[in-house]
């Protein structure tokens, strides 16, 4: 029985997969997607990580696929465009002086941390031993996250403004010329 659970979960998987790099219509293609997340579900609960497989349904087939969408619809992608016409003549310039000075802000960053990294697998998050301090684990995740993962959780937040800000600005059309 769970040979056949396994089969069908990774037939899930790679049919799913081959329909997003396959489709030629990007909602079919999200769609696709959502097979292939399912079939890690189903992957997740043959391996008795039934709390991976609810958050792989709810965080990923529900929330991210749905942004997926989302900004595909609000892209209106199904028009076709002429991409010889730039309606923002300054962006691909300033992409590159942007993206030259991301790469050497990361290139000194991981200059300056080179001494600082290491191979232990450390200690974990302390678990506590009082059965009435349920708020110790939840600060203990909040250190953890603000003191010695800072830097990850700030970079993650400015990758999150730069997809909102390019999707408001590949959003906007370019203005109409009037025929008089």
């Amino acid at each position: 029985m769970e040979l056949f659970v396994f089969v069908c979960a990774a037939a899930m998987v790679v049919v799913g997969a081959l329909g997003v790099i396959l489709r030629n219509h990007p909602v079919h293609a999200a769609l696709s997607l959502v097979l292939t997340l399912f079939g890690v579900a189903v992957l997740f609960v043959a391996q008795d990580a039934h709390f991976l497989a609810a958050v792989q349904v709810i965080v990923y087939s529900g929330a991210i696929v749905v942004l997926f969408l989302f900004v595909i619809m609000l892209l209106g992608v199904d028009t076709s465009e002429d991409l010889s016409v730039e309606p923002i003549t300054v962006q691909r310039p300033l992409a590159i002086i942007v993206g030259g000075g991301l790469l050497g802000v990361l290139v000194t960053a991981l200059v300056h941390a080179r001494g600082s990294i290491t191979a232990d697998t450390g200690t974990g998050i302390a678990i506590p031993t009082q059965t009435g301090d349920g708020d110790a684990n939840i600060k203990q995740v909040a250190i953890d996250l603000f003191s010695d993962r800072v830097f990850a959780f700030e970079l993650l937040s400015v990758l999150l403004i730069v997809a909102v800000v390019g999707t408001v600005v590949l959003s906007r059309k370019p203005p109409k010329k009037d025929a008089r």
